[in-house]
């Protein structure tokens, strides 16, 4: 591996990769007990790094000096809401982890490629699904 990996951006994009597919999942699950839900946890679980182990050294969410949550972040008006920004965060995330890969493997770049288009797709069902609710 070369020496300038950036771990930290990998981790901080995994773990929100992960968490914004979760809460989509959740919602899907046991608010509208849609079987979307079996779609995106088959693809959270697509979400690993062979080299998790090295990143995670490098974690340092106590000086994140993003981690103050913006007054936007901190409102949501209803499920929609919730629903479409951690899908959003879910799609930049993998976005930067293809970028990021590039510099590693770009088998696992493309991995993430994938699940970012997935992504794009499976928003459209939700999207579809909610408007006809």
């Amino acid at each position: 591996m070369k020496n300038n990996f950036p771990f930290r951006t990998c981790d901080a994009n995994l773990n929100r990769l992960k968490e914004g597919i979760r809460v989509v999942e959740d919602i899907l699950r046991y608010e509208l007990n849609s079987p979307i839900a079996h779609k995106l946890k088959e693809l959270r679980h697509e979400c690993k790094v062979p080299n998790y182990l090295e990143i995670i050294k490098y974690r340092d969410a106590t000086n994140d000096i993003l981690k103050p949550s913006t007054n936007s972040e901190k409102k949501r008006d209803n499920l929609e809401e919730i629903l479409i920004s951690n899908l959003k965060r879910a799609e930049e995330s993998a976005r930067v982890l293809e970028e990021i890969y590039k510099l590693y493997d770009v088998s696992i770049s493309e991995n993430f490629k994938n699940i970012r288009y997935q992504l794009y797709t499976i928003e459209k069902e939700i999207l579809d699904l909610i408007k006809n609710k």
